[in-house]
């Protein structure tokens, strides 16, 4: 996890206006929002690294609700659209959604169903997916 934050750091791009990141109170109160446990990895990525700007994707966030990219609003999209209701959105890619299921699991999803790959974690996601684009 260390040495992926360490690498997304290095590469953060500088933009005007810096997202911050969430505090635990945040994190509950997004949680409270979706009705879903927010899983471990997804936590500490949202806790330790969601500030970061990079690239053409755009993970989602939890500390502003002014942004396009905060949970609850990028979750009400992507189930409105026919993502499960039990996975959490993490990221929005061309109208297809990589998403985190209750065991922390990353799956990319589109109207096509569920693709075949996976990714362990969400630090896997990022080193393997975010970090490559």
């Amino acid at each position: 996890m260390e040495e992926v934050i360490d690498e997304l750091r290095e590469r953060a791009e500088t933009v005007p206006f810096p997202v911050e990141l969430p505090t635990e109170d945040e994190l509950v109160e997004v949680e409270e929002q979706i009705l879903i446990p927010i899983p471990f990895a997804m936590r500490q990525y949202l806790l330790n690294a969601s500030d970061v700007v990079y690239g053409s994707l755009e993970p989602v966030t939890a500390s502003d609700p002014q942004l396009h990219t905060y949970l609850p609003e990028v979750a009400a999209l992507a189930w409105s659209l026919g993502l499960p209701r039990e996975y959490i959105p993490l990221c929005e890619d061309k109208g297809r959604y990589y998403a985190v299921d209750e065991g922390g699991e990353v799956l990319l999803w589109s109207e096509d169903g569920i693709a075949e790959e996976r990714w362990e974690t969400v630090w896997h996601w990022v080193h393997q997916v975010w970090l490559e684009s």
